[in-house]
Formats: C-alpha cells, structure tokens, sequence
C-alpha cells in the first residue's frame, strides 16, 4: 500500500493504539520479521480512507490475504458476514486459541468468517506460532 498520504505522526498513532500487534492474527511486532503494516479497515478499492478511525495495524500475511475484502463466509451459517474490525471490536469476543495456542478459532459468524477469509491458519503461521509456542512467546496476553 501507499503510504504517502498518512503521516508519520498518525501512523505511530496507530501502532501505539494498536500495541504494536497485528489486529488479525495477534502476531507481535518484536517477534514478526519485517514491520507490521498500516492497514485500510475499509480497504481504500472499497472506498475507505485514510484517515486514523480506518486505519489498524496487520502483519503482511494477513494484509495481503485481506486484499480488498469487507466480508467473509461463515462456514457454520453459510451467510456472508462482516470481516471482524480489530479497532472497534474485542478480539477475545469473536477468537480464541486453541487448547495448544496454536490455532485461532473463531467464536462468532464474524470471527470465522474472518478465520477462513485472512487465513489466519495458514501452514506459515501455524509453523510459525508452534516456534513461538515451544519458546514461550506466544500466545499472547490480552
């Protein structure tokens, strides 16, 4: 994305607002390798701006799984559904990991929806949070 159009200023806003985790898959900026990306809430193809109310923190995977997309599939209903907003919502409402910490069940029609549009258990990641796992990092604190 183009970050020509968000200030410094607004941009470390937002990575204090967002704990410096990304919003999706919880990934924490001091164990990701490459900057968490600004992203668009409302993707700006779908309208959204830039200004901060639309703007979170996403580790690349799941930015770039996101793309474009405002709503996903629930796999229990079958009805699409809002993508969870991680700036306006609780992630612990709609998420949950697994007993081992490893997976990220959604909770609600709108986190599984999310679960299965982002991802979030993509073989990379999971690969990823066992490392994080067996060193004791992960998962992390609310």
């Amino acid at each position: 994305m183009s970050y020509s159009q968000i200030s410094e200023e607004v941009k470390a806003r937002v990575r204090t607002q967002a704990k410096n985790q990304c919003g999706y898959c919880r990934s924490l900026q001091k164990y990701v390798l490459g900057m968490l990306e600004i992203e668009h809430i409302i993707p700006k193809a779908r309208g959204g701006s830039d200004r901060e109310d639309n703007l979170w923190l996403a580790c690349r995977l799941c930015n770039n799984f996101k793309a474009a997309q405002t709503h996903g599939k629930d796999p229990e209903t079958g009805l699409e559904v809002k993508l969870f907003n991680p700036r306006h919502q609780q992630w612990s409402e709609h998420f949950a990991w697994t007993d081992d910490g490893i997976n990220i069940v959604g909770k609600t029609a709108c986190g599984r929806g999310t679960v299965v549009a982002l991802r979030l258990n993509n073989t990379y990641a999971v690969m990823v949070r066992q490392a994080w796992v067996s060193v004791g990092w992960h998962p992390p604190e609310e």
